[in-house]
């Protein structure tokens, strides 16, 4: 251990006292992630109560020039919050509170440990909702730290259309709030944008204030297989083209429906099938449902399944968002490579088809989900990463699936991030804008300690 972070590690210790951790299991905890990336340890683990302890500890780190991490629910799955350089990582479990709530313009305040389930249960009764849904219980902080998005995006947008402000400790540890609450401004730069989709590399942000929804008057979900993957997203394609304003419309293959019926004790036919969700008035529900329903019909869907009961909708969506971890359960002792890629929505169906082909090609195994009515779809691919030939198979598919989807005017991550995964594809995707990038990260954090490694390295 260095004499810097002898000497930080005793001074946060006079700040922190029981709530910094050099333990090797709660390290051990925040170094290692549920995908493929090789466990990096931070030296210690903080646990701050507020906004100004982070400030504190962030100047620390700062004078010593000691990296500094946050973490929120550790549900990210490019490595965004590994220490590959060591240092201390910040946990947010303790900043869970709910600021405040203006329900009458429709947004509320939290700090960056709130959860999206924590805060819609506390909206329950305020005939509110907050509409990201990633799927896995995420922070608000990490989610917008990483411009999260998921299953409601066609119809919500992603947490860049949904964060107003955010209050962050930046790099010398000094607060700053990005904006007000009011619906627009045009009062110099967009510092909210700026921070969204930064992944703790700019600042880390502490408080965020995010639009609320009304809770629609009917909400109805259905299920529908197709006898072909080009006929689900042959009417994906039409449904958004048609303006269908659908909440939801999700894509899973043959191989994943029947992983997940295994797993989940679900009994759906094992093809293409579309996962989709109509929010609106009664009529507009049981207008938009027939008329997806009849697009359906025309590219090979049958057999609709419909569920309007709450618990209904929610045993499907749940089954939908354990498509991972039905993945992991089905491949015992396995690594998994998780991807994603986003196109415009007119070159969705050939970059999918090209994606399946390579795959066949390659002969691998890989499920594929997809957010599709935004043109984002996954891959969850089961390997060996002690075989080297696994590896540089897994590699391959994955570079050429990334180069595809930048060659079709779409980019290399649609919602997961850069972290230390897609790093690699960043000038081929931004050019000489990511020049521009470094730029903007020596001038905000000059010690180079917010998060390093992550997105580009310096």
């Amino acid at each position: 251990m260095s004499d810097k972070l002898t000497k930080l590690l005793e001074q946060l210790g006079a700040i922190l006292e029981d709530r910094l951790s050099v333990a090797e299991a709660v390290r051990q905890h925040h170094g290692e992630e549920m995908t493929h990336y090789d466990v990096c340890l931070p030296d210690a683990v903080a646990f701050p109560k507020n906004t100004e302890e982070v400030s504190k500890i962030v100047k620390l780190c700062h004078h010593f020039e000691i990296p500094v991490i946050p973490f929120g629910a550790g549900t990210a799955l490019e490595g965004h919050f590994l220490a590959v350089r060591g240092g201390i990582t910040l946990d947010f479990c303790q900043m869970n509170h709910i600021v405040s709530l203006n329900a009458q313009d429709m947004d509320c305040t939290v700090e960056a440990g709130v959860t999206r389930k924590q805060l819609n249960h506390e909206l329950r009764d305020s005939g509110l909702f907050f509409a990201i849904d990633p799927g896995a219980d995420a922070t608000l902080g990490g989610m917008t730290a990483t411009r999260a998005s998921g299953t409601n995006a066609v119809r919500y947008g992603t947490m860049r259309e949904n964060v107003i402000a955010v209050k962050a400790v930046m790099a010398d540890g000094t607060i700053i709030t990005t904006a007000a609450r009011a619906k627009k401004s045009a009062a110099g730069y967009d510092l909210t944008r700026l921070l969204v989709g930064s992944e703790g590399t700019l600042g880390i942000i502490t408080e965020i204030t995010v639009r609320l929804y009304g809770l629609p008057e009917a909400m109805s979900a259905a299920v529908c297989p197709f006898g072909s993957l080009e006929g689900a997203v042959d009417t994906v394609v039409e449904v958004i083209q048609m303006g269908i304003p659908i909440a939801r419309i999700e894509l899973i293959d043959e191989l994943l429906v029947d992983l997940i019926n295994g797993f989940s004790g679900l009994d759906y036919p094992v093809e293409p099938t579309l996962f989709m969700e109509f929010h609106g008035s009664e009529t507009a529900v049981q207008e938009q449902a027939e008329m997806v329903e009849e697009i359906a019909i025309s590219h090979g869907g049958h057999g609709f399944q419909w569920a309007t009961r709450s618990e209904d909708r929610s045993k499907l969506w749940q089954a939908r968002h354990d498509g991972f971890l039905s993945v992991r359960a089905a491949f015992p002792g396995k690594d998994f490579w998780v991807t994603d890629v986003c196109v415009p929505i007119s070159r969705l169906a050939e970059c999918i088809a090209e994606t399946r082909k390579d795959i066949d090609a390659a002969n691998i195994i890989a499920p594929l989900v997809g957010h599709v009515g935004d043109g984002n779809f996954h891959m969850t691919i089961p390997y060996d990463k002690a075989d080297p030939k696994d590896v540089t198979r897994i590699e391959q598919i994955n570079q050429r699936l990334v180069e595809r989807a930048i060659r079709m005017g779409g980019t290399s991550t649609g919602e997961h991030g850069i972290g230390l995964g897609k790093k690699q594809y960043m000038e081929l995707e931004h050019g000489a804008a990511l020049d521009y990038m470094k730029i903007i990260k020596r001038a905000l954090d000059p010690n180079n300690i917010l998060n390093p490694g992550k997105i580009f390295d310096l």
